[in-house]
């Protein structure tokens, strides 16, 4: 398998997009979901990378779509309840 740009792999749970990848060393994204697209950033050589990526499997486009609907949250439910503000500041509790 040819490693290239933008490939995202699974292992596990886990979810490793190649960012930028260079002769030698390859800068991946380590992401838990892939709706939000949230993670950390890694560097490590390519041989480090292809030893990391042992037992993962390359997912394909369609694939892909499919984990990312699985993983967003329903339409009409965005990543939870918003936060309650008012206008007036932050509620505090009358004392008794």
């Amino acid at each position: 398998m040819k490693l290239q740009q933008n490939q995202i792999w699974q292992k596990g749970d886990h979810y490793l997009r190649i960012v930028q990848l260079e002769r030698l060393s390859v800068d991946y994204k380590l992401m838990k979901n892939l709706a939000t697209r949230e993670g950390s950033h890694h560097h490590a050589t390519k041989k480090e990378f292809c030893r990391l990526l042992k037992g993962a499997a390359l997912l394909s486009s369609a694939e892909l779509k499919s984990k990312i609907a699985e993983s967003a949250p329903a339409h009409g439910d965005p990543a939870g309840p918003a936060p309650q503000t008012d206008e007036t500041g932050p509620k505090t509790s009358d004392p008794e």
